[in-house]
């Protein structure tokens, strides 16, 4: 559950930097920074040892 939260948080994050930028197309810049957000918040959690 903290994964999915922090990859909407990253999505909607990339949503505001492809308005400002417009360097990526927003579905490919939405996915990216989902996928980043979610193995981001999963790999912290296995490295601190906070896996439930």
């Amino acid at each position: 559950m903290t994964s999915a939260m922090t990859g909407l948080f990253c999505a909607g994050f990339a949503a505001f930097v492809d308005v400002v930028t417009e360097a990526l197309s927003m579905g490919t810049l939405i996915a990216l920074a989902f996928v980043s957000g979610f193995l981001g918040s999963l790999f912290a959690q296995v490295v601190l040892g906070r896996r439930r």
